[in-house]
């Protein structure tokens, strides 16, 4: 069976209470039963976690080669700051979806940059929490699963 590592950064923990009217109000904990109940469609398990600590977040990137399939990174405000995750990234070559609630494009001008687009396999954005269950699907199609395959 194959696993995927899905890894929020920093004030992901305050979903459902930070900015409302931007984030929505689904909270971190609907999200991973989201992708839990999405990645068991495809025969997959995750591991999920949250870190405000860029080095945490790159040493879970770098534990991920060998033990999960891909990743789903939502970087939160490292995507537009961290050549350090982007170079993790690299690194691991496990491969990965950029994830963001909000579309970061319609927001302030230094949101439109993304150290993580140009060594992830595509970006999903502004489409609320179905952005991490739409990265499942793509790693799903990546990796070469099915729905209802069972043997992932």
């Amino acid at each position: 069976m194959s696993s995927l590592l899905i890894l929020n950064g920093p004030n992901l923990n305050l979903l459902g209470t930070r900015q409302p009217e931007v984030y929505g109000r689904t909270t971190l904990a609907d999200i991973q039963t989201l992708c839990e109940a999405e990645a068991s469609l495809y025969g997959m398990t995750i591991a999920f976690a949250q870190s405000n600590h860029e080095g945490q977040m790159i040493d879970l990137i770098h534990a991920a080669r060998g033990t999960h399939a891909g990743i789903v990174l939502n970087a939160g405000a490292y995507t537009h700051t961290s050549v350090a995750l982007m170079d993790a990234i690299s690194s691991v070559a496990v491969p990965l979806v950029e994830v963001h609630l909000s579309n970061i494009h319609a927001r302030e001008a230094f949101r439109h940059k993304s150290f993580i687009a140009p060594v992830a396999l595509g970006q999903i954005c502004g489409f609320g929490a179905t952005g991490y269950a739409l990265a499942i699907q793509a790693l799903a199609t990546h990796l070469g699963l099915q729905r209802g395959n069972a043997d992932g």
